[in-house]
């Protein structure tokens, strides 16, 4: 499933953790939160005031099925 055999299975992951080159979604910073702000990646959650973290099930369902695509003309 994954290459990089660090990733978690469970649990909370950090930013450096899920972007290139440390984890497998190779996008920037900016695309990135540009796709969360847009819907195509999952929403963070905010642990404190500077700590922002994604659920791995999140992380691991986009792997697997990839960017959700929008429907309508």
């Amino acid at each position: 499933m994954l290459s990089n055999k660090k990733f978690p299975q469970a649990g909370f992951v950090r930013l450096k953790q899920i972007l290139s080159p440390h984890g497998p979604i190779p996008v920037s910073k900016s695309t990135w939160w540009a796709g969360v702000k847009d819907g195509r990646f999952p929403k963070p959650i905010k642990l404190g005031p500077r700590v922002t973290v994604w659920r791995v099930e999140d992380i691991l369902q986009l792997l697997e099925h990839g960017v959700p695509t929008k429907a309508g003309p």
